[in-house]
């Protein structure tokens, strides 16, 4: 009973915000368009900020669990762009929010995911030393979040996936020659 009654807050919650902005969405609307009282609300989140994470790490965890393995540096960037992708309307309406915080975290979160999934594919076999490798690591998760939230900042105005599929032309061959370079010390 109590799956059923966070799924019909959580369900109810995003209806409002593909409608409105999240400063505009009260505990008040959600209970009422549920029916349920609020205290219901209550017993399951302290507050809009839980329920919201709650939704967002539920999220990014459905995606890293969609992609176990990754294999090039497009497939990273576009999982962390599926991320985002889902329920455009309310993920912009949560990141233009005072709540922008909690969903970068989580995109943070897919971004080191899906750039360690690559690097384990591209670091295989190869002789490169942790310092090394952080790096790369960190320079390619940074590179994927600030892509991401560059897109989001535009409202996810641009065609994503075509802005992907040419950096990733014109990136070719750079992260290879990072682990050539490692190697050689």
């Amino acid at each position: 009973m109590a799956d059923l009654m966070k799924k019909a807050i959580k369900s109810t919650f995003l209806n409002l915000l593909e409608q409105k902005p999240l400063s505009q969405i009260t505990v008040k609307m959600i209970v009422e368009e549920c029916g349920i009282h609020r205290n219901s609300f209550y017993y399951h989140y302290p507050d809009l900020p839980a329920l919201i994470e709650e939704i967002i790490k539920e999220e990014a965890d459905a995606l890293i669990e969609r992609h176990p393995t990754i294999d090039s540096i497009e497939d990273a960037l576009k999982a962390a762009v599926d991320f985002a992708s889902k329920q455009r309307r309310a993920i912009l309406h949560i990141y233009n929010s005072v709540n922008r915080d909690i969903f970068e975290k989580y995109l943070w979160h897919v971004c080191e995911y899906s750039v360690t999934k690559y690097g384990d594919t591209i670091f295989s076999g190869k002789k490169i030393s942790p310092e090394d490798r952080e790096l790369i690591g960190r320079f390619y998760v940074c590179e994927c979040f600030g892509l991401v939230t560059l897109w989001l900042s535009e409202n996810m105005s641009k065609d994503m996936e075509k802005d992907i599929d040419r950096f990733c032309q014109l990136h070719l061959g750079m992260v290879e020659e990072m682990v050539r370079r490692s190697e050689k010390g």
